[in-house]
This record gives structure tokens, sequence and C-alpha cells, in this order.
């Protein structure tokens, strides 16, 4: 009777830390986390076209993730999306004001992010600023559709 009563709670605590696991890999694909992160500072960038970019994607400068993507919207002046950012107090002061931001995908179907590349310029941006230069999402239906009908012209 002992013996299984030990069984029984190993078997439950296999199963809770099993469980665990699972939950723990769901927040590192996601990229969700419980911590709540530094001090952020905001930055805007407007796109023609976002592809898949979501809300709490990542941006990235040299491939380490410096902040999230916190709003998305559609600017209803030049109707084009605004991306809202939020960004690492470390490089407050230390991105130029013609850094370029580019939305990247990782693999060839896989999430869509922001990718900063710094610019030259003396001038740097503060918290609320607008990137200027930026790229368009590559969207993968808008090549096949080119490839088709260049094919088709032939």
């Amino acid at each position: 009777m002992k013996r299984s009563r030990w069984l029984e709670c190993g078997v439950g605590v296999f199963v809770l830390a099993g469980f665990l696991g699972l939950v723990f890999l769901g927040l590192q694909v996601s990229g969700l986390s419980f911590s709540r992160g530094g001090d952020t500072y905001t930055l805007n960038a407007n796109f023609s076209n976002i592809g898949g970019l979501k809300e709490r994607s990542k941006v990235t400068m040299a491939g380490v993730t410096v902040g999230r993507v916190t709003s998305i919207e559609l600017d209803p002046k030049w109707f084009d999306a605004r991306v809202t950012m939020s960004v690492t107090d470390d490089l407050k002061d230390k991105l130029s004001q013609d850094t370029t931001a580019s939305i990247l995908t990782s693999g060839l179907l896989g999430e869509q992010y922001i990718g900063l590349t710094p610019g030259g310029s003396p001038d740097m941006l503060k918290d609320g600023d607008t990137i200027k230069d930026t790229q368009q999402a590559l969207v993968l239906e808008e090549l096949i559709q080119q490839l088709v009908s260049n094919f088709s012209k032939e």
C-alpha cells in the first residue's frame, strides 16, 4: 500500500514537470515571458505593407532582440501602417535619425519582425520620434503572383 502511494506521487510529479515544461516551451516559442523587462522608450515607423507583422513581434538590431512591437494601426492621412515599437533604454540617444527599419522574416515561412540598422547621422532619435527610412515586408504571395505573370507573358 505504501509503495503504490509513492508511485502515484512520483507519477504526479512527473506529469506536473511535463506540464511546466510545455508551458515554458510555449512561452519561448511565442516570445512571451513573465518578466516585465527593463526601461524602454517609444519609436514609430510607417510602412506601406507590414505583411504578417503582429503586436509583440520582436525588434532586433544585429540579430539581438532590443524591443517589441507595441501597436499597429492605420494612418488615416497616408493610409500606411503605423507601427509603434518599445525599444530598450540602452539605445536611447544612440540610434541616429537615418536609422533604417525593415520588416524581415525568420526562415522562409517564419515569423516576421523588425530589424533596425543604424545610420551615420549626428542627430539622434528621441522618445516618440518616427523612423523615416523603412522597407516594407516581402510578401510571398506577391512574389508568386509576379512570377506567374512573368511566365504568362512569355
